[in-house]
């Protein structure tokens, strides 16, 4: 009998652990956040304004440049192409960015084609720009992720 009891007891202890076990947790109904999308970098440079007023600044520092000056001496004295080329230079790095522009100039190939640019006159431009982002303190992974959108252009920028 008592090697019956014993059987009783191991069972009600089996089941009783199989129940604690296999118990169904309770479910949260509420629910789950939903992620905040990450602003376009546009946004996070501050969108038309901000965009336009580090642009003014970079043509200014590239105009006050004298590895890359001579390049841009031609648009720089025409004021019909120098608007064109600071609202074509906007409107790139705004459609760049996420903005809500479309850049309609040409393919950054044909439009430095025959100008022979070098790297060095590339970093030089690079370097414009970025002591105007820096002027306008955006913050360093804002630049890196704009530099890493336009350092690819730069197969089609120099040596041709």
């Amino acid at each position: 009998m008592k090697r019956s009891t014993f059987m009783v007891v191991a069972g009600l202890l089996s089941v009783s652990m199989l129940t604690v076990s296999c118990k169904k947790e309770e479910k949260d109904d509420t629910p789950a956040p939903t992620p905040t999308p990450t602003p376009s970098l546009y946004t996070r440079l501050g969108g038309d304004g901000a965009i336009t007023a580090v642009t003014d600044q970079f043509i200014q520092n590239v105009l006050a440049d004298p590895t890359i000056a001579d390049n841009f001496q031609a648009t720089g004295s025409d004021p019909y192409r120098f608007a064109l080329f600071r609202e074509r230079l906007i409107d790139q790095l705004c459609a760049a960015t996420g903005g809500p522009y479309t850049y309609t100039g040409a393919n950054m190939y044909d439009a430095h084609d025959g100008m022979n640019i070098t790297d060095a006159e590339f970093g030089a431009l690079v370097s414009a720009l970025v002591a105007s982002l820096n002027q306008f303190n955006v913050p360093a992974a804002e630049q890196n992720e704009l530099l890493g959108i336009l350092g690819p252009m730069q197969t089609d920028i120099v040596g041709h």
